[in-house]
């Protein structure tokens, strides 16, 4: 299940709650500590040198025990009360670079600005250059509100115990914390607060999308109409297509500019493409809609932006706009009673908003929910590092999978068709939140996968492999 995120007031009660129902703290850190070692493990090869390096409160017994329990690997450890007499040990430890250094020095009870001793032997630690894994919170990080608290450790992962501090999702937090991954099950009780927000699991997706009926045919997935492509970006049209492929709908229409239906054409062959044209009307099947994927042309007919305000406001079928087309939904800020999808980055979602992609990233669950209550309370995916989902007042998903080569053009195009070809499906219209924090989260896992097969993949890669992760494997 989705794994809460919380404040650390809130970690601590339950703690409380977890040593009241009889469960032990040393039990708990022996867990943790054990996970921080298969974390460190996994960071790893064989024979590879690891340094901990452990504090003096319970971050540092996480750290302790995760020395004891890592196998297979060299370890060193460095137990660190006094920074100052820690950097003479510490220029002795490095020779040569250890492969990875655990950090256990300060958890999150830290609120207070750390010494000039502390941060010159976190610099001392950071100009090395070696991978970091925190423990919990990298050291020096305010776990509340992500603000450093001086030279915080710059970690290229942080694994944080039992569920994840709101502090590390910040902007400001981004820097230090690198890849997330939370260890859930280290011993404590059942989470009973309330929160605002979670943290997306492989787990959450096992046993979806349903398994599909023996008898079924080719109807009973539905029919999702694509509208997408201009003039210098009709690569985006052909992306968005191979992208819903991946979702299996039964039949795939894409509506394109005449100027490039040709090319667009060329390159498909099971999905049925179309050049646009004025009045120009859905199949009598349709049942999914995405439009806006490189329809990035200033020029663009006015009957291509009319046809997205109407279907908007009427269709009864779901529909996903992304992209350019997003400005033209600015002021349609009624309530619509059918299933309704954007998925803007946070340039885009600054622009609707007239607030600036800084203050977007600054508090991207307000800036979800300030755009979904514009919107009518349509779904929004919020894209960039830890794309956010969900709408309105419900509680806001956190994907957990990706990486920064994501980062290039045609990604986004990819995802939109892939999201839209699963809304199509009748039977997972049901469930429209899951398909989406689907979507995302095997967008993000294939682009995880593709990262530790070859660090040069392309987004043509991406879409070949699509749909490939299994929630189960990681």
């Amino acid at each position: 299940m989705p794994i809460p995120v919380i404040t650390v007031a809130q970690m601590r009660e339950w703690e409380k709650a977890t040593w009241a129902s009889g469960q032990t703290e040393q039990a708990v850190i022996r867990r943790a500590g054990q996970a921080v070692a298969r974390k460190a493990e996994a960071l790893t090869r064989a024979g590879d040198r690891i340094l901990v390096l452990a504090g003096k409160g319970h971050n540092g017994d996480d750290a302790m025990v995760a020395a004891e329990s890592i196998t297979g690997r060299q370890v060193a450890t460095l137990r660190v009360t006094d920074p100052e007499a820690a950097g003479n040990q510490l220029e002795r430890l490095v020779q040569p670079p250890p492969a990875l250094i655990v950090d256990g020095l300060f958890g999150i009870g830290l609120n207070r600005p750390l010494s000039e001793a502390w941060n010159r032997l976190i610099e001392r630690i950071n100009r090395l250059n070696a991978p970091i894994l925190a423990v919990d919170v990298p050291s020096g990080l305010n776990a509340d509100t992500g603000l450093p608290l001086g030279e915080p450790i710059r970690a290229s992962h942080t694994l944080t115990l039992g569920a994840v501090k709101q502090g590390l999702l910040k902007a400001s937090a981004w820097p230090f914390v690198g890849r997330l991954d939370v260890a859930a099950d280290i011993g404590l009780a059942e989470y009973r607060f309330q929160t605002e927000l979670a943290w997306t699991t492989p787990e959450d997706f096992v046993g979806w999308p349903p398994v599909r009926p023996v008898a079924a045919h080719k109807g009973s997935f539905g029919h999702l109409v694509i509208v997408a492509g201009s003039l210098g970006y009709h690569g985006a049209a052909v992306l968005a297509a191979r992208g819903a492929q991946r979702a299996q709908p039964g039949l795939i229409t894409l509506i394109t500019a005449p100027e490039v239906y040709a090319p667009v054409a060329a390159q498909l062959q099971a999905v049925m493409v179309r050049p646009w044209r004025p009045g120009m009307m859905l199949p009598a099947n349709c049942t999914g809609l995405v439009v806006g994927p490189g329809l990035a042309v200033e020029d663009l007919p006015e009957f291509v932006k009319q046809f997205t305000v109407q279907m908007w406001r009427q269709a009864q079928m779901p529909m996903l706009v992304d992209a350019s087309a997003l400005v033209w939904l600015r002021e349609l800020t009624e309530p619509v009673p059918h299933l309704r999808v954007v998925t803007p980055h946070p340039g885009e979602a600054g622009r609707l908003l007239g607030w600036s992609s800084a203050a977007v990233q600054e508090d991207r669950p307000g800036a979800l929910r300030a755009l979904s209550q514009q919107l009518g309370d349509c779904y929004v995916v919020l894209k960039g590092y830890q794309t956010l989902i969900g709408r309105g007042r419900e509680t806001l998903y956190i994907n957990s999978s990706g990486n920064p080569r994501l980062a290039q053009g045609g990604s986004g195009d990819v995802l939109a068709g892939y999201l839209g070809g699963w809304l199509a499906q009748p039977e997972l219209q049901r469930s429209p939140l899951q398909a989406l924090r689907y979507g995302v989260w095997q967008h993000g896992a294939t682009a995880d996968v593709l990262e530790r097969q070859r660090p040069n993949w392309t987004v043509e890669d991406l879409v070949e492999q699509l749909g490939a992760a299994s929630p189960v494997d990681r």
